[in-house]
């Protein structure tokens, strides 16, 4: 329950932006196997290469993430940076040891990111971490009410990548 109920439609959908800060901010709960603040700001690299593997292995293959192979410049595209701070996140993971540089298998002149051992553990604690939140925060919480959320976040969030995919001029889904 929130702390002012909004009561009607307006005030209920303007308190969606908010909500979505909030959570940004409080995404380091003291919940089981808890992330560094580092770790998790190099969640957002990894998570970019874990998904165009998984998408590779899917058999995607609108894009270049769906091929499987992720650049610095296709991590600055998709956390909307430019490409030299992309480049200093980007060399940090490879510095912790998460992430590994190599040669394209479509384009040898190309660089590519890898997950690393160490990068697939930190996702998997990740996951943990993420997941153990969840079942925290929303402990008086109801299963129906748990898995619809979780539902409708997901579709949130599939709605969320169409819009930034679709293509120049395409008018957004309704």
């Amino acid at each position: 329950m929130t702390k002012h109920e909004p009561k009607t439609a307006d005030e209920l959908l303007d308190a969606v932006g908010p909500a979505f800060g909030k959570l940004r901010r409080s995404s380091l709960l003291d919940v089981e196997d808890p992330i560094s603040q580092k770790d998790l700001s190099r969640t957002l690299v990894l998570r970019i290469v874990l998904e165009a593997e998984q998408g590779a292995e899917q058999g995607a293959t609108a894009n270049e993430s769906a091929a499987g192979e992720i650049t610095v410049g296709a991590v600055a595209r998709h956390l909307g940076v430019d490409p030299s701070v992309a480049s200093r996140m980007v060399s940090d993971c490879i510095s912790a040891g998460h992430l590994v540089r190599e040669a394209s298998q479509q384009d040898g002149r190309r660089t590519v990111l890898r997950l690393s051992p160490g990068g697939r553990e930190l996702m998997a604690r990740f996951g943990r971490h993420q997941r153990s939140a969840f079942e925290h925060i929303t402990a008086d919480w109801t299963e129906r009410e748990r898995l619809e959320f979780a539902r409708l976040m997901l579709k949130y969030v599939d709605s969320q990548d169409a819009l930034r995919h679709r293509s120049p001029g395409e008018d957004a889904p309704r």
